[in-house]
């Protein structure tokens, strides 16, 4: 197994945000809804005038400097930017070496929604291995899918928490701590369709026309088929990609596998509280070794390094704890990704 370990994170918000009353306003649902059953306090929302793949450099820019890594260094870019970004048809990757000073870099776009760093983490290391030269990826994205939140569409309130932001993480190949050990992904394409933006590709493409301006948010195409399914399937897919993780991850230092009872911190993408708390309950976990980000918004695949940042801030991520990161993407994918912060045990 590569060892590669991940050496520093950064994140970036914009100054814009919006509140919990203020989307109860526009919405029409009960504040008391939009904060204990949504999960919202407040979340940041994308500046017109703050880009995607810009704020993914600021983000960056943080990151490279925590690691105190010279952008020449960097061998591969993994740009987890979402497709929503500066312009289209666009390689989002190559942009943002450039602007880092990556200049030996080449890079690929990766997309996969909320679960694209858990993505990002199993290519990174597949990179590695399959390329002795690699040995220090930058991924990172910017994220500014709240411009297609319609807050008066309840059938979407599932995404009512959808905000904007950039995160960065940089690893290297047998970097002595905090290792990526093992993930696993489970897809279900029988949702693939059911979340999109209606006018926005060649089945549809946007007319100009008032209409047309009104489709071109996110809208839940099949409501009843796609709650029925996600309550179906949701949890036990999180749950099987958490155990199948650990089983992927190899021997403790003890020669014992990992197991449930091995996690100390669990890094959940931004989701319902109701559903936060079944995944603790499961695995058998306190909230105490959770983040909640309820003041930030869910920041798509970035989430998992927003809280690892909120992690260590709040001393729920320790040297040496076992970290779990889990996420799920419309699309419909789950994921699930294990690591070993600090020093191996």
């Amino acid at each position: 197994m590569i060892r590669m370990g991940i050496v520093s994170t950064g994140t970036y918000f914009p100054q814009t945000y919006i509140t919990a009353a203020e989307i109860a306003a526009q919405s029409g649902l009960p504040e008391w809804v939009v904060r204990n059953k949504l999960g919202i306090e407040r979340k940041f929302v994308a500046d017109p005038e703050v880009h995607p793949n810009a704020m993914a450099v600021h983000a960056a820019r943080k990151a490279v400097q925590k690691a105190g890594v010279d952008p020449l260094d960097i061998d591969v870019v993994l740009c987890t930017t979402e497709e929503w970004r500066e312009y289209l048809l666009w390689t989002t990757a190559i942009d943002l070496a450039h602007e880092l000073g990556a200049k030996n870099a080449w890079g690929i776009d990766v997309h996969m929604r909320c679960a694209t760093t858990i993505a990002a983490l199993k290519l990174a290391r597949s990179l590695m291995a399959d390329d002795p030269a690699i040995n220090t990826i930058l991924i990172g994205g910017g994220y500014a899918i709240s411009h297609f939140i319609d807050l008066t569409d309840v059938d979407t309130s599932f995404l009512f928490n959808i905000g904007a932001g950039a995160g960065a993480l940089i690893v290297k190949r047998d970097w002595p701590e905090n290792h990526v050990l093992g993930n696993h992904l489970i897809a279900d394409g029988t949702m693939s369709r059911h979340v999109i933006v209606p006018n926005s590709g060649t089945v549809r493409h946007p007319s100009g026309s008032a209409g047309s301006d009104s489709d071109f948010k996110l809208r839940l195409v099949e409501p009843e088929a796609m709650k029925s399914r996600l309550t179906e399937v949701s949890i036990s897919n999180w749950i099987e990609c958490v155990d199948q993780a650990l089983a992927n991850s190899g021997e403790k230092s003890d020669g014992k596998p990992y197991t449930r009872s091995d996690i100390d911190f669990f890094n959940m993408s931004l989701v319902k509280p109701s559903a936060h708390r079944e995944m603790l309950d499961r695995l058998g976990l306190s909230e105490e070794q959770s983040v909640y980000m309820s003041g930030i918004g869910h920041i798509g695949e970035q989430d998992a390094i927003v809280n690892m940042e909120a992690g260590l801030e709040q001393g729920r991520l320790k040297p040496g704890d076992t970290m779990a990161i889990v996420a799920a993407g419309i699309g419909y994918v789950w994921g699930a990704a294990i690591v070993q912060w600090g020093p191996p045990k």
